[in-house]
């Protein structure tokens, strides 16, 4: 029976290799590469991804249990270091599930069992990664916390990384998958998205890279495909995008209005990518006002603000506290 794809929320491919009833054998073998086991019954992987949980629009990749063991597998295109985070939500809501299917009670006495944890991310983006990252979650604490007591690592495989474990090259649906997405990656810096999908579909049924799944699913494949690629250019241009947005939106509605929409994206993104364009769109048009706006939203410092205005920093003070009057 061919796999149907759910078209609920936005699916991904990596999922429909992995993460399918139907094709379970694929999640054996790549689970057999990661650990150096050598299952071969299919039937005792147990899909177990929460369907209801969402992360950005995407559905969660892969969640399965063996032999006693809770995957979780994700792909990402772009490197992200709140995985740890993200992963340890997700593991909360499966072991929710868990506990609720087995019917367990976590308020008695008896201790409660529950599957080891494995967490897994794929990266296959064009940025240059290590073979092997362990992201922690106490990178993230605000209060650094060196006891142990309180840790949860993501393990972030590189598959564009020249040293990627032999042992999962031995996972063909793996490779072919990385072989597909590079064509994909390749392909659209020539031409139009959807075109590089085709000729990426069409080349690999040629050459005998997902042969099977493509045939099967083309036209759910290209979709699939158009979808998580258009999604990852439209949240880079969101980074790129949301400053200039902001302060443009910020000048023509005034600066109450333009403190009030605030650009929640400029807020999160703009720390680490925003900035400097922020600066450079202050200097053309009302850089004081503009700065000001900006020092308000917590973006730039006093002192910051006050260099690129060329005043000095009392003077500078004046003017927003006589602005925060008004």
């Amino acid at each position: 029976m061919a796999a149907t794809v759910n078209k609920k929320y936005k699916d991904r491919l990596f999922r429909l290799l992995f993460g399918n009833e139907n094709y379970k054998e694929n999640t054996l073998a790549l689970y057999n590469a990661l650990n150096g086991t050598t299952y071969t019954n299919a039937d005792d992987v147990t899909i177990y991804t929460i369907d209801d949980v969402i992360y950005i629009d995407m559905k969660n990749d892969v969640a399965f249990i063996l032999d006693s063991d809770l995957s979780l597998w994700e792909q990402q295109s772009t490197h992200n270091p709140n995985m740890p985070l993200r992963g340890l939500m997700y593991f909360g809501k499966l072991y929710d599930k868990y506990i609720t299917d087995t019917n367990k009670n976590v308020y008695r006495k008896k201790l409660v069992t529950i599957p080891t944890p494995k967490y897994v991310v794929f990266y296959n983006g064009v940025e240059q990664r290590p073979a092997v990252e362990k992201l922690r979650l106490t990178d993230a604490f605000i209060h650094e916390d060196r006891s142990g007591a309180f840790e949860w690592t993501a393990t972030v495989i590189n598959l564009n990384h020249p040293e990627l474990d032999s042992r999962l090259l031995a996972c063909k649906v793996l490779v072919d998958y990385t072989t597909f997405v590079k064509k994909v990656q390749e392909y659209k810096q020539e031409t139009n998205l959807e075109t590089a999908i085709n000729r990426a579909v069409n080349e690999c049924i040629r050459d005998g890279v997902l042969k099977e799944i493509l045939l099967l699913h083309k036209a759910e494949v290209i979709e699939l495909v158009l979808t998580e690629f258009n999604k990852e250019l439209y949240e880079q241009g969101l980074k790129e995008d949301a400053w200039e947005e902001g302060l443009e939106e910020g000048r023509a509605a005034g600066m109450k209005e333009g403190r009030a929409m605030g650009m929640e994206i400029g807020r999160a993104e703009g720390r680490a990518e925003g900035r400097a364009e922020g600066r450079a769109e202050g200097k053309v048009i009302g850089i004081t006002e503009t700065l000001i706006s900006l020092m308000r939203k917590g973006l730039i410092s006093l002192e910051e603000a006050a260099e690129e205005a060329k005043m000095d920093v009392n003077s500078l003070k004046e003017l927003l506290d006589k602005e925060s009057t008004l």
